[in-house]
């Protein structure tokens, strides 16, 4: 059995997976209190799936890009279990997450999510065999910005504000938008892929987990 937990933005998501089927699965919007709001939100989905912790083989988190103090609080979780309960711990990138969930396409296509002030964490994917690939550094980008990307076809997908999804479909119909459904990060596809990567036997030492965070200097794409 493993557990995931996701907290890399205010949208917060949890998972219980046993490598066949999704145990259970809760998906929540926090107002920032991640703090009072995780542990309880473990201890349900444990208590509605008979589930105790001895039970747990591994454990996963959503790496970020992400609130760098939400981020923090899924870390300090995983890191305290896996140390308390002798399992391993993988952590997965935030915008792997989102692209797992999109269909293979042949055209390229740019995940992101929420970064504050009125800007977002972008990364770029391309399709191969495998699945969906990164290709260069995630950065900060504004929507205006962002709708300049797409020269060609271009899939678009994750945490876009209601005015920035309107601006994009008006000023760039290169973009090919998820819909609101497809963008929401599901925990359930955080531990599948941790789920493989641990099977994979690439683990990594717990003490040495830490997130990524993504600051207003980095390249552009």
């Amino acid at each position: 059995m493993l557990l995931a937990i996701d907290s890399s933005t205010q949208t917060v998501g949890i998972a219980l997976f046993d490598g066949s089927q999704v145990i259970g699965e809760i998906i929540w919007q926090t107002r920032s209190h991640h703090t009072v709001e995780l542990s309880p939100a473990i201890e349900e989905l444990f208590k509605k799936c008979g589930i105790n912790y001895s039970q747990l083989k591994g454990l996963a988190v959503a790496a970020g890009p992400g609130s760098f103090t939400s981020l923090r609080i899924g870390f300090a979780i995983v890191k305290g279990l896996a140390l308390s309960l002798h399992i391993p711990a993988v952590a997965i990138p935030t915008l792997d997450i989102l692209v797992a969930a999109q269909p293979l396409r042949d055209i390229p296509m740019y995940a992101l999510l929420q970064s504050g002030r009125n800007r977002y964490a972008i990364g770029k994917y391309h399709h191969q065999a495998k699945g969906w690939v990164p290709e260069g550094d995630i950065v900060i980008k504004k929507i205006d910005e962002i709708s300049e990307l797409a020269t060609s076809p271009t899939m678009l997908c994750g945490e876009l504000l209601t005015d920035d999804r309107h601006f994009l479909l008006k000023n760039n119909k290169n973009f090919i938008l998820a819909s609101p459904v497809q963008s929401l990060r599901r925990p359930s596809y955080l531990a599948y892929l941790a789920w493989r990567k641990l099977k994979s036997g690439k683990l990594e030492d717990v003490r040495f987990l830490s997130p990524t965070y993504i600051h207003i200097a980095n390249p552009i794409l």
